[in-house]
């Protein structure tokens, strides 16, 4: 099954789930020391079953929070490029995550990247250009009106988020209650802080010319940079994009084992280490109380959820861009079957309602470690 999107924020659920945990020990610091962003001002609603749907974002930037270019040696370290180059402001990777009111599995969908979507303002574009769109055309006028970084960077950026909020509302409608954001360094700080996470290969890859992904195949352990490697490449691989989403799923699988079997909660060096990359890197919105999530998050870290993408019905050229196309109807179907199963979608007569199924790799092909399996992909 097509199922996963691309780039860092795979590891976004991860730091959720990571805060949660540390909140036992810096409730009251790390609460207040998370940047946070007003862009779900007026739109949030929330659901009426006291289910919580969160939007986890990553920005393919080369930029941090305050729109300062990241170190030259970094980027070189991480084989990613320059800020000036390539990089901007598209959310490569989108995930809405359904966490139940009674406990039950988290449900998690991956929306691709290149889904062909209406953005509110802009007609027709891929669904990663509403929030690179929304903040060009935003900073332009704050820089008409005189406003300065670090705050114009904020509030363009909370532009952003909103047209990618208000897209994507409109295109699943679901309601969004929380989000969380991080851009391409988290996912290298990340790794470091945890040390370190086993993933399995079907086949060895040599991608050198762009992710720089040198990996041989079975079980290994990434750290830092290969780990960032790993998550990017899509140059090589069959289902390419698609293909590395995979790699996205099997790192926070292997995350989700690691933190069962290594004591991370328990660990002060490391639980400070990782409030420090959610500090930097991560921004969620300002009426996000994480100390009442914080339930949640232990839940999820426990493996307490499932993947999917929204299906794709083909494949097409449009304005010299390949895109996915979509058929709304269906995936609006498709997302509240497995969001509000005891709900009977709405959707034209006649169509067939896709049937969700997992989208793991683990349940077909994985190798058991630490109490928990690592998936193999491509």
């Amino acid at each position: 099954m097509r199922k996963r999107v691309v780039v860092i924020a795979t590891a976004l659920f991860l730091i959720l789930g990571f805060i949660g945990g540390g909140l036992y020990l810096y409730a009251q610091n790390a609460a207040r020391s998370i940047p946070r962003s007003s862009a779900l001002a007026g739109v949030a609603h929330p659901s009426s079953d006291g289910a919580t749907n969160i939007l986890l974002l990553g920005l393919d930037s080369r930029r941090d929070n305050n729109g300062n270019d990241l170190p030259r040696a970094l980027l070189d370290t991480m084989h990613v490029g320059s800020s000036s180059s390539v990089g901007g402001y598209n959310t490569n990777t989108i995930i809405l995550i359904h966490v139940p009111a009674n406990g039950r599995q988290a449900i998690a969908i991956s929306i691709p990247r290149d889904d062909y979507v209406a953005v509110p303002g802009y007609g027709m574009r891929k669904i990663k250009e509403a929030y690179g769109l929304a903040k060009y055309y935003g900073e332009s006028d704050l820089v008409k009106k005189g406003v300065q970084n670090p705050q114009r960077e904020r509030l363009s950026r909370d532009l952003g988020r909103a047209a990618t909020i208000a897209t994507i509302t409109n295109l699943l409608d679901v309601p969004i209650d929380h989000f969380a954001e991080v851009n391409l360094v988290s996912f290298y700080d990340l790794s470091r802080a945890l040390g370190g996470i086993q993933v399995c290969l079907n086949h060895s890859v040599n991608d050198a010319q762009y992710s720089g992904a040198s990996f041989q195949a079975g079980l290994q352990i990434i750290n830092g940079v290969d780990a960032l490697k790993f998550v990017r490449q899509r140059h090589g691989l069959v289902n390419g994009d698609l293909d590395r989403t995979h790699r996205q799923q099997a790192f926070i699988s292997g995350a989700i084992t690691k933190l069962r079997s290594d004591g991370v909660f328990s660990d002060l060096g490391k639980m400070q280490s990782l409030i420090a990359v959610a500090k930097k890197d991560v921004v969620i919105d300002e009426n996000w109380d994480l100390l009442k999530f914080l339930p949640h998050a232990r839940n999820l870290t426990s493996g307490h959820i499932t993947f999917y993408t929204l299906p794709i019905d083909h494949y097409a050229a449009r304005n010299g861009q390949s895109v996915n196309i979509i058929n709304e109807s269906l995936g609006k179907a498709f997302v509240q079957n497995l969001f509000y199963p005891d709900k009977k979608p709405i959707i034209t007569p006649g169509s067939p309602i896709p049937t969700p199924s997992p989208g793991h790799a683990a349940k077909a092909n994985g190798v058991p470690v630490g109490g928990g399996t690592i998936p193999c992909v491509n």
